[in-house]
């Protein structure tokens, strides 16, 4: 079944190709589910196809990723419920809140990223998210585009501040927040904005620090 998979299905000429290709065209906007950010360059086998052979084919088994997600999670294999990723099409982790950033008061001012659920979530939803934001690497990836926004961002801010003071950037970003939240509840932009728009430091002028 690898043999098929590797010469029947991923190779560009293969007769199964359209299969891949669709597959590769069901991630949104082209960018891989598993972290949200990088665009699809290949397929991802949940169970790898090394302990799960027979699974090599299977639509189920395959998500479109990026390279470097499909690198990290590499051949590993869950041992428990606890130890499961999540998955981006059959889980809905989206629903509540988990992502939460924090603003460092540094020059230049910057992000810190970590895994906050609800308090009734379960042992295992908790483990689960845990698992997916450190096997992915989130936090890093997370925090270094956090702060490109706040280069992109620091030049418009210093305007609102100049003409409405504190008030004026925190509305600015908390309307910014909430339209990231409307789209995407856990995206590294809702974290941000809302870190941003609660913090009184920042909002003073921190960002220009």
């Amino acid at each position: 079944m690898i043999a098929i998979y590797k010469y029947r299905m991923a190779q560009k000429r293969a007769v199964a190709r359209f299969i891949y290709d669709d597959l590769m065209l069901a991630a949104p906007f082209g960018r891989c589910p598993l972290c949200g950010q990088r665009s699809v360059s290949t397929l991802d086998h949940i169970l790898p196809k090394t302990l799960y052979p027979a699974l090599s084919v299977t639509p189920r088994n395959l998500i479109p990723a990026c390279a470097d997600c499909n690198h990290a999670k590499s051949d590993i294999a869950p041992t428990g419920a606890d130890d499961e990723p999540i998955h981006p099409y059959y889980d809905d982790f989206d629903s509540d809140l988990w992502l939460h950033a924090d603003v460092v008061h540094s020059s230049p001012p910057a992000l810190v990223f970590s895994v906050a659920p609800p308090a009734d979530w379960s042992e295992t939803l908790r483990r689960r998210v845990a698992k997916h934001f450190t096997m992915f690497k989130l936090a890093t990836l997370y925090a270094s585009q956090a702060a490109q926004e706040l280069n992109n961002i620091n030049y418009s801010l210093s305007q609102l501040l100049a003409q409405g003071g504190k008030i004026a950037v925190q509305q600015h970003l908390s309307e910014q927040a909430e339209s990231r939240r409307a789209a995407h509840t856990n995206s590294w932009q809702t974290a941000t904005y809302t870190a941003l728009a609660r913090d009184d430091w920042f909002c003073e002028g921190g960002f220009a620090a």
